[in-house]
Formats: C-alpha cells, structure tokens, sequence
C-alpha cells in the first residue's frame, strides 16, 4: 500500500526532481506545495498542517525543548547561505570593522531565526563582539500592518537585551534612518536599494566568506527537512525512504551546471562560476552535500551556538537532531 504524504518546500534547484516526478519516493505517493519558506516555516511551527517540510534548522532544535517533540529531522539540508554578507550598516554610524558594532543597536527579524544565530556566533567567535555587548531590536523588515512575532516563543537568559520595535516601524526603515546601527538578516532591506545611508558591513563578502570556510570548512546549514513524529512514530521506513530520494534529487540538480551544449541558467559565465567556486571551496566537484558525517563539524558549531545564545535548554549533540535510520547504510 503507498502512503500518501505532503511535503511543503520551495522550489530549490536540488529538491526540482522530486517536484517534478524525476525522482519518485519508495513506497510514498508525495505531493509537493511550492511555498516561500516564511509561509512553510509559519505554518508548520504553529499549525503542523505538512507530514513533511522544510524548516529553519534553529526553529526546529528549538522544537526539541519541548516534553514531546512534534517533528523528527532528516539530514538534508535544502538551504545553506554565508551570512557575512546579510549583515547591513548605517553607513553615517561610524561603523568601520566588525568590532565597532560593541554597544550599538542591532535589528533582528526574530532573535531565534536561523541566519541572526550564525551572524552572532560568526561576531562573537571571530571579531569578539559578544551577545551582551549589543542591544537587539525584533520586527519586521519591510513596512507592513502585522506585527512580527516569534513562530516559536521562547525566555532569553539575563544579559541579553532584546527590544520588539513599536507597531507601524519596521527595521529597514529605521537603518537608514538611523535610528538602529545594523541589520542582521536573512532576506536584503529594502533600503539597500533607496537609501545612501545603508551598506554592507562587509564590502567585500565573497572573500571574507571564501576566507571562513577555508579556514573553517564551514558551509552554514539554514533549512532542514523534517517529519512530523506522528508520521515517522507510525511508519519509521519513510525516513531512510526520503532521504534515498533527496540525494538523488541533489546529484541531479548538478547535471545542468555541467551541460554546455546550451545554458539551462541566465547566466552567461556559468562554467566559470562554477569552476571559481569549486576553487574557493576546496576543489570539490560536489560542494552542496547532504548527509551526517560531512556535515557533523558544521551542525555541532551551529548548537554550540545556538546553547550559547540562551535557545537550547542544554548543548544538544548533533546526532540527537536525526532519525537513527538515517545516520548508517547497509553493507553488502
């Protein structure tokens, strides 16, 4: 008997095989629902409307606070981002390294999302700019009639000082108003593009970025996959099943970067980009990968992190975060 499932996730090019058929999941009869990731994220957190979907990885360790976990992840890994260059400044406010944002204001959509964890732990590792020495500012980032709150309430420890803005203000307004000094985010501000007030605190991104993973190795996880318990308590198979599927899913989403014949991208120099970034990430045909084992380093310095910054009751380990069944193979 085929169970029917629903998976809500964009559309990324390395899930595009499973949206559109290329690769069927063993003994599971999946419907795909394209969503931008806040609607799944929202939906999911509050509601559980998805057996499966994908997830902020910080929303989702957040989960597994609670007695009774609602979701069970797999180690794939849909979204992954260098956040240096997410990190937006008030250009008047006198901000020239990484080291000046001590004492200022910080805008945050959320304070438990994703991105702000790795841009915090990324300041406060490399630059010594520590989570006390700031103060952070929650809400939206563009002008909107709803206010924005946390999908996942949660109680900060002492030392921590974080601020909702007013109802009516939102964060990129007020960088390049100044009335806060940065921005640590996900998605640009719109005042990137209007305002000659706000810029990048790294003007150079690509190679401060290129400079972190060849120093760390670190190529920062934003999303995870997950199952809702209910499913994976009932049928335990489908875990292995799904994660079968998106590794064929992933190999495939690089055929088209290698096809030459005619560009499957806009981009007119795709074959150099493509080779520049094997280059800047060690020569690595497959620098995208899923799985534990490779990518153990850099989910055990997200939970560093992530304890660190008052979101974990106690220092998870990252196997804690998995399905068994998806952690070993068999051996013929």
């Amino acid at each position: 008997m085929v169970l029917k499932l629903v998976f809500a996730c964009w559309d990324y090019d390395r899930t595009k095989a499973i949206e559109d058929g290329r690769v069927r999941v063993e003994g599971i009869d999946l419907t795909f629902i394209n969503y931008r990731v806040e609607e799944t994220f929202f939906r999911q957190l509050r509601f559980q409307e998805f057996d499966i979907s994908e997830l902020s990885l910080s929303s989702y360790v957040m989960t597994l606070n609670e007695e009774i976990p609602k979701f069970i992840a797999l180690p794939v890994f849909p979204s992954r981002f260098f956040r240096h260059q997410s990190i937006y400044i008030n250009l008047n406010a006198n901000i020239k390294k990484p080291q000046d944002l001590k004492g200022r204001k910080i805008g945050i959509p959320e304070y438990q999302m994703t991105a702000a964890v790795w841009q915090r732990g990324i300041m406060e590792e490399e630059y010594g700019v520590p989570i006390e020495s700031v103060e952070f500012f929650t809400g939206a980032i563009e002008p909107t009639e709803n206010e924005r709150l946390s999908k996942i309430p949660h109680v900060l420890p002492p030392g921590i000082k974080v601020t909702p803005i007013r109802k009516g203000q939102n964060l990129s307004q007020m960088l390049a108003e100044g009335e806060i000094d940065a921005i640590f985010s996900a998605t640009k501000p719109s005042s990137m593009n209007t305002s000659t007030n706000v810029g990048y605190l790294f003007p150079n991104f690509k190679e401060v970025e290129a400079d972190y993973y060849q120093r760390s190795k670190i190529f920062p996880i934003m999303h995870v996959v997950v199952l809702k318990r209910s499913v994976y308590d009932t049928n335990p198979w489908v875990a292995k099943a799904l994660t079968k599927a998106f590794a064929k899913s992933l190999e495939m989403a690089y055929e088209p970067l290698e096809e030459r014949a005619a560009l499957r991208y806009m981009l007119p120099w795709l074959e150099s980009h493509v080779e520049e970034t094997k280059g800047l990430m060690g020569g690595d045909a497959r620098w995208w990968k899923d799985g534990f084992e490779v990518n153990k380093h850099v989910l055990d310095k997200f939970l560093h992190y992530h304890f660190r910054q008052g979101l974990s009751n106690r220092r998870l380990e990252p196997k804690e975060l998995f399905a068994p069944s998806t952690l070993e193979n068999f051996v013929v």
